[in-house]
């Protein structure tokens, strides 16, 4: 195990080059076929310096030294995309002596089954709110290579705790079925429960599913802040992963002593649909009070989801009980799409009796979303040229808050 954290510093270049020299040294990876897990460009991660680095330590010393892009569901990355990813360019997904892939999670074929988790495991990891069997599939690419690297950075969670470790295989290169039964998992808990609470029943599935990858893996974990890194771990998954977490734990959760009424969530330009700027709710959730709104402040986005959306066009947003009372009706729908909902409503009641859905907390959309699409799926809506964020700054003691980047930092109560 190799790294360091700071609560009250950053990780200098040197340091950083330390820690990775280290860890690539303690693996013998001379003449080796690596491979790197990476995040997508939805996460703040300084990923350029990290791929030079890499090259740095690493080019001419492996046998192959490629990324994959761990996309779980979200949209394939061009190579304009993917040299903005990498800091270097990519033609036709090759960086160098590289090559850089996207996750291909809407192809079956480019998947392999490593196993099954039986249905009494899974009522065990799951605190008994679920038994059954969940295949486990994983993009068959990763059989090419000798040792798997996952680098990518730990953050609160909505599903899962914190991000990070693991949660690079499941869902970032998982197939369908174990994403959906994690997602769904974690919606039973609930974001309000789940988010920035250490290790959870859902990382007990994924670890468990990880348990069955045969392709040694190592795991780089960076905490990022906007200003830098404060704190790098490489070792196992696990242990790199619970080593960073404690530190997000520290770095990434503001703690305010009263609840607020009204928050207005901005939402940063890596946000391309409410599928990702959602974080803009969960992330701000704990802190407002009951009756209390969100207002995800987005005037540049346009897509409810790229990959997802006519499902949610489908199905609305709603509260979790919402669709534990009428399972049949959703049946049919990926448990990771009605998680998604669950998330983005928030806590709530559905009287079944009535069919009223009370939500805890109202969220609107100020974005590009047109009124009438907001209201059809069960959101509120409010024209983004009616908010200037600059009124908003310094009303704490109203009840009111804005949150100028939006969807990394967890805000909590003080008990």
């Amino acid at each position: 195990m190799h790294g360091m954290g700071f609560i009250d510093r950053f990780l200098t270049e040197d340091e950083t080059r330390e820690i990775v020299r280290a860890g690539f040294a303690s693996l013998s990876l001379e003449g080796k076929r690596v491979l790197f897990i990476i995040p997508d460009g939805t996460r703040t991660m300084p990923m350029p310096q990290f791929f030079a680095l890499f090259h740095e330590l690493l080019d001419g010393k492996v046998a192959a030294l490629d990324f994959l892009v761990a996309l779980g569901t979200h949209p394939r990355m061009d190579d304009a995309a993917l040299s903005r990813l990498v800091g270097a360019p990519v033609v036709g997904g090759r960086a160098g002596n590289s090559r850089v892939f996207n996750h291909e999670w809407a192809d079956p074929e480019t998947f392999a089954t490593i196993g099954e988790i039986s249905a009494t495991d899974i009522a065990e990891l799951s605190g008994g709110r679920l038994a059954q069997a969940v295949p486990v599939a994983l993009n068959r690419r990763i059989f090419d290579y000798d040792r798997i690297i996952i680098c990518g950075p730990v953050f609160p969670h909505e599903v899962v705790g914190f991000s990070g470790g693991n949660k690079y295989f499941f869902p970032g290169i998982a197939g369908a079925e174990v994403i959906n039964f994690t997602h769904w998992l974690g919606a039973l808990i609930t974001n309000y429960e789940i988010i920035g609470s250490g290790y959870t029943p859902v990382r007990a599935v994924i670890d468990r599913a990880a348990s069955m990858v045969p392709v040694p893996t190592s795991c780089l974990a960076p905490v990022v802040m906007p200003a830098g890194l404060a704190g790098l771990y490489f070792g196992s998954a696990s242990e790199a992963w619970e080593k960073a977490s404690a530190l997000s734990a520290q770095r990434h959760i503001v703690w305010l002593d009263a609840p607020m009424r009204q928050v207005l969530s901005v939402m940063p330009q890596m946000y391309a649909d409410i599928w990702t700027a959602g974080k803009g709710m969960y992330k701000i959730e704990p802190v407002v009070g009951d009756g209390g709104e969100v207002i995800i402040y987005a005037p540049h986005i346009r897509e409810v989801s790229v990959t997802h959306g006519h499902l949610i066009e489908e199905i609305g947003y709603h509260c979790r009980d919402y669709f534990l009372a009428q399972p049949k009706r959703f049946a049919q729908y990926p448990g990771g799409v009605l998680a998604h909902s669950t998330h983005v409503k928030g806590q709530g009641r559905y009287d079944a009796a009535t069919g009223i859905e009370t939500p805890r907390v109202t969220v609107t959309l100020a974005t590009g979303i047109s009124e009438e699409r907001c209201r059809r799926i069960n959101l509120g809506y409010r024209d983004p040229a009616s908010i200037d964020p600059a009124t908003w700054s310094g009303r704490e003691h109203e009840g009111i808050m804005i949150v100028p980047r939006a969807g990394e930092m967890l805000y909590r109560l003080k008990l």
